[in-house]
């Protein structure tokens, strides 16, 4: 039954389409920009790295179940909710997937050379067309790495997807799910092959996947996201006592 890899690589795809676009934009304006507050926005975009997935998928619940604003009004006005859908796992694992990006984005923007940028305003470029046609093309190899690895991560998501779809057989049963359910049915080598195969997809998606070597810029950015994982919980509540007087404890 291969419902649940097509599943899989559908919600992954989805999911960083999304992160990259959040991700690349946050940032630019996190590379470039001193935005009042900007610390304590960039914590919060890292907290995924340190809180448990299960934890970010009962945020979710909250913010997008029935019983919520947003959710009620979804349910009331057109019927519809992401709560126990694959478009709720679409949601979940873009989340949890998007500091891969923003971090990578933010190292590889910052590392570009702003002579170049500055070369092509002189010649009459537009902002937007210096960005298409320079900043982003140099920044490419940095970004690509991080999508990889958030595709990478949102393919292998397990409990922020669990906590938001429901485990729904043939609706929303994702690899991970499926590895799980395998187990708890005692049914070994079904389970491990499904795992091999997931194995597989997250190790082709990786940053090395295709060419096996990485340039600098792509280097620096992945051993930047993993050099914020370690450093995130202590970032964030530093951040939110020195911006937010008072504050004591998240």
């Amino acid at each position: 039954d291969w419902a649940p890899f097509w599943l899989s690589l559908k919600v992954a795809g989805v999911a960083t389409a999304l992160a990259w676009c959040f991700g690349v934009g946050l940032g630019w304006v996190f590379a470039r920009t001193r935005l009042p507050g900007r610390g304590l926005l960039e914590a919060i975009c890292m907290l995924p790295l340190v809180l448990p997935p299960t934890v970010i998928g009962y945020a979710i619940l909250l913010a997008a179940g029935r019983r919520s604003a947003l959710g009620g009004w979804l349910h009331a006005h057109l019927d519809y909710s992401i709560i126990f859908s694959w478009h709720g796992a679409v949601v979940a694992s873009a989340i949890v997937a998007l500091p891969l990006v923003l971090k990578s984005a933010v190292a590889a923007f910052a590392g570009v050379d702003r002579t170049l940028e500055a070369a092509a305003r002189t010649l009459r470029q537009s902002p937007w067309s210096t960005f298409v046609r320079v900043t982003l093309p140099l920044a490419w190899p940095g970004i690509l790495s991080g999508t990889l690895l958030a595709f990478a991560r949102a393919m292998g998501e397990f409990g922020a997807v669990y906590v938001v779809s429901g485990h729904i057989a043939g609706a929303t049963d994702t690899m991970p799910l499926r590895v799980e359910k395998l187990f708890q049915e005692y049914r070994q080598p079904a389970s491990m092959a499904v795992a091999s195969v997931l194995a597989v997809c997250d190790a082709v998606a990786g940053p090395d996947g295709r060419t096996g070597v990485m340039d600098d810029a792509a280097r620096a950015a992945i051993r930047d996201v993993f050099e914020a994982r370690s450093a995130a919980g202590d970032r964030v509540l530093a951040v939110a006592t020195r911006e937010l007087p008072g504050a004591t404890a998240l």
